[in-house]
């Protein structure tokens, strides 16, 4: 036997091993199959998704980064399909349905281009001087706003609110996300910057939505420490302590001899007089109000309350924080630093209870630099729903306040890339032209899909909105979903940050041309479980069982 025909092992037995095409269409196939998942929810009509865990417990939601989250899947082409729309959430806020419909329809492009012989390598490289293209013509395209035209800025937040279930109160959810937002933006090295981490977004069920409000201030789920303390305070000075009132252990075994009874009175006192000296200290400060991230020892509240201050305990330190931004105060690491200028102030901190839980509201704050949203509904189902809205819409007015641009909606955007694209496609020549053509095409899913949603003809809109780009009309005519019909979007005041459309498009063509680039996938032998690195059993030769 020569030694040519020896067969060389280099996997450990049980191991799966796809190669080639095979490997290239059960990736594409798998991506396509998470692109599907969401493809109903695009715009304001698309539909919700009801997801139940393992456990039981049910999200009802149509945002696609959420429904991506939810789904446990174990194909890695569609765990990568997840990334995308996590990372367009992160980047972006808001478009997370688009990249993940787009990113889809990107490879199922490029599976009809594999199938003439086309290499990937080549439907690659078009994809990438069609994204440069795209990126190009949107700069040109967008619109320039100003941070202070709030009514320009209001129809960005709706925009992205009217495909989510609070749009029926949209425009008091689109209000309190501006102010929510303008509040909190302040200038750094000459740029505008937003950082919602000082935005605390609150959830109580109860009442209904339109009972939703801004709170110019933070609200703890907390409760006064002791009952004889005051349950409201006006014109309030407070006290950010991170340390513990209470008299410290010491960190050795220790051993005290008492022999008298009188001893023992007086060791009693001086401990007394320790936590006296510490509420003193507050009390010379001016502090009416004190909030500590550690303990409050029983003693020290019992004098806290006889001089008549309010005190909460054990707060959080992302709270604390908040709350030394929203009243202008200063968090101090020890008693013996505390002064008046250390502390924040407010017009009014009082002891409610919202439903069964109870709370200390710091309000009526002048000029804060952190504010809550309090989220009320008829249930925990829409309160979740209403939270992942207002995050949304809290992302792309913060993208345009920061950026100062903005894009129209409805499909208008991308019908103009992709005639332009095509543009493009036709003046690059050879086996690139074809992949270019497929770029422009893909992005033209977004109004069909956003039509097909509508119930409206997809084709009959698409048709119609190419001859208004072609004519004198421009760039800005699309489908105005609640209305049913292609309309001017930049008059209708359907808005996109400039973000989250740029976003969109390079996480899709990304994500499409690293699953493009895949022609081997090597699975390690099944454990009990599963198949580690998330390909499952029998996954060679068709749709992956158990995709989702």
């Amino acid at each position: 036997m020569s030694q040519q025909n020896i067969p060389v092992i280099l996997l450990k037995e049980g191991t799966q091993r796809t190669r080639g095409k095979e490997a290239q269409k059960n990736n594409i196939r798998a991506a396509m199959a998470m692109a599907e998942a969401v493809k109903s929810t695009l715009g304001p009509k698309g539909s919700d998704k009801m997801l139940i865990d393992s456990l039981g417990d049910v999200v009802i939601t149509n945002d696609g980064a959420t429904i991506l989250d939810e789904i446990d899947v174990e194909h890695p082409a569609a765990k990568l399909m997840a990334q995308v729309a996590k990372t367009q959430d992160d980047q972006a806020g808001d478009g997370t349905t688009t990249a993940v419909i787009l990113a889809g329809t990107l490879l199922k492009d490029a599976d009809a281009l594999i199938e003439l012989g086309i290499h990937p390598s080549i439907i690659i490289s078009g994809y990438k001087k069609a994204v440069e293209k795209a990126l190009t013509v949107l700069d040109e395209i967008a619109i320039d706003v100003e941070s202070t035209d709030k009514k320009t800025l209001a129809k960005v937040a709706s925009t992205s609110l009217n495909s989510k279930v609070v749009a029926y109160e949209k425009d008091l959810m689109s209000k309190i996300c501006l102010d929510a937002v303008l509040q909190i933006t302040e200038e750094r090295n000459g740029k505008k910057i937003a950082d919602l981490d000082w935005i605390k977004v609150v959830q109580k069920p109860g009442k209904s939505l339109n009972d939703t409000e801004l709170i110019k201030g933070v609200l703890l789920d907390k409760e006064v420490v002791h009952p004889g303390m005051p349950k409201s305070i006006t014109n309030a000075k407070i006290a950010l302590i991170d340390d513990n009132i209470e008299i410290q252990k010491t960190e050795f075994s220790a051993e005290i001899k008492i022999e008298k009874t009188s001893q023992m009175k007086a060791f009693l006192d001086s401990e007394q007089n320790m936590i006296e000296e510490m509420v003193e200290k507050i009390v010379k400060s001016g502090a009416n109000v004190l909030v500590c991230q550690k303990g409050i020892d029983d003693l020290a509240q019992h004098f806290l309350s006889k001089k008549g201050i309010l005190a909460v305990r054990r707060v959080k330190k992302s709270d604390m924080e908040k709350l030394a931004r929203a009243t202008n105060g200063k968090i101090v690491s020890t008693l013996d630093d505390l002064s008046k200028k250390d502390l924040g102030s407010a017009g009014k901190v009082e002891a409610m209870k919202i439903g069964d839980d109870d709370n200390i509201l710091i309000s009526e704050v002048k000029d804060p630099r952190s504010v809550t949203i309090l989220i009320r509904g008829a249930s925990k189902y829409v309160t979740d729903e209403a939270e992942r809205a207002i995050n949304d819409a809290l992302c792309v007015v913060r993208d345009v306040i920061e950026d100062g641009r903005i894009v129209v909606g409805g499909g208008a955007t991308e019908v103009e890339l992709a005639m332009q694209i095509r543009a493009l496609a036709e003046s690059t020549g050879g086996r690139e032209q074809l992949a270019i053509e497929k770029f422009a095409n893909a992005l033209e899913i977004i109004p069909k899909t956003l039509s097909e949603n509508a119930g409206l003809d997809a084709i009959d809109v698409l048709t119609e909105i190419k001859s208004k780009h072609s004519g004198d009309a421009g760039f800005k005519f699309g489908i105005d979903i609640l209305k049913g019909k292609v309309a001017d979007l930049e008059k209708a005041g359907i808005l996109e940050p400039l973000r989250v459309k740029s976003q969109a498009i390079r996480s899709a063509s990304e994500a499409a041309e690293l699953i493009l680039r895949i022609d081997d996938v090597i699975a390690a032998k099944s454990k009990p479980g599963g198949m580690p690195g998330g390909m499952p059993d029998g996954m060679p030769g068709g749709m992956p069982p158990g995709m989702m």
